[in-house]
């Protein structure tokens, strides 16, 4: 009988080896760094399945057993299922490094990539929800005395959904939320956002909330429900491109034809702007002051941020240094003496 199990286990560890080192020679179309990724992230889940399922066959050749083995032979059933589920799963986490590698959200024209993103780790984490549910219910199925219990509980099952239902409505109403956002997608990664005030990028799309890295690096974790029920601002939705503005008050005394000729200068061959939009409007008058407003356009909402800090902090000392009497200033008109 032992006999059986090291025959077994012998012909499915050579078939295994066989397997890894032929792998290389069938997937020689493929780079060192992702056939690297597919051995790392397969080799052990398959190892240990081929490993259970050598040990489940000679049970079946077996007329009697003890109950030990009978026993033996149970626990090996529901580590096998366990064992599918995590290769399933490693299946997944394979894809994610592929599309990691073939849609970069570190590009310019991310738009597509960060779309595929976020569809797909949602999606990930609803399957993976799934499955390990799917297996823990299989193996508790193996046991009789608990699918005799289920099958009775089957007939009250409406009854239970309801209860379960009125019990965890908001953790429902979060996972479809999710799967909301992974069909209609108000946001994707990287998109940039405005969230009760708080300005900054999508990092982590969950399957009940959703992590926003605020720009001094904070980060908001708010409930995918927030996404559906409230208004906020996506500054990219259709496209990283972006428009950046930065605010002038000065006197009325200032020329604005200089302060466009300097803009001019400080955007040629500056790395920051795209070449797309510069203009230079006065778009307030106040008693005291005259508003200018400067927009310019960049790729991407970091480097449009980068770009208007420049050119806030230049254009500044531009003023300080040509038109200081141009500054803001108060007046005060004092009467002659009578």
């Amino acid at each position: 009988m032992y006999i059986d199990f090291i025959i077994s286990i012998t012909a499915f560890t050579i078939i295994y080896f066989i397997l890894l080192y032929s792998t290389r020679f069938i997937l020689k179309d493929l780079s060192k760094k992702r056939y690297k990724q597919i051995r790392e992230n397969l080799k052990i889940p398959l190892l240990l399945t081929m490993l259970n399922i050598a040990l489940l066959i000679p049970f079946y050749y077996l007329s009697d057993s003890s109950k030990f083995l009978s026993l033996f032979n149970h626990f090996l059933k529901i580590i096998l299922i366990f064992l599918i589920s995590w290769f399933i799963i490693r299946l997944m986490r394979l894809i994610r490094l592929y599309l990691d590698d073939t849609h970069r959200i570190d590009s310019h024209n991310n738009l597509k990539a960060r779309k595929i993103h976020t569809q797909y780790r949602i999606l990930e984490r609803v399957i993976k929800v799934l499955i390990i549910f799917i297996a823990i219910a299989a193996a508790l199925m193996t046991f009789d005395s608990i699918k005799r219990v289920g099958i009775s509980l089957f007939a009250s099952a409406g009854v239970a959904s309801i209860i379960i239902g009125f019990s965890a409505q908001k953790i429902i109403a979060s996972i479809i939320a999710g799967i909301q956002l992974a069909i209609a997608q108000p946001i994707r990664v990287q998109d940039v956002v405005i969230v009760n005030g708080e300005w900054g990028w999508i990092e982590e799309i969950n399957l009940t909330y959703v992590v926003v890295k605020v720009w001094d690096r904070r980060r908001l974790v708010v409930p995918t429900t927030y996404f559906i029920d409230n208004i906020f601002q996506n500054w990219t939705r259709k496209s990283s491109f972006i428009l950046g503005t930065v605010f002038l008050y000065t006197d009325y005394t200032i020329s604005v034809d200089a302060i466009r000729e300097e803009l001019d200068r400080l955007l040629e061959d500056n790395e920051l702007w795209d070449g797309k939009v510069k203009v230079v409007q006065v778009t307030n008058a106040s008693e005291k002051t005259m508003e200018l407003r400067i927009l310019v356009s960049a790729d991407d909402s970091p480097t449009a941020w980068e770009l208007r800090v420049f050119l806030r902090e230049k254009l500044i000392k531009f003023i300080q240094d040509n038109y200081p009497e141009s500054l803001p200033k108060t007046r005060v008109e004092f009467p002659e003496n009578q």
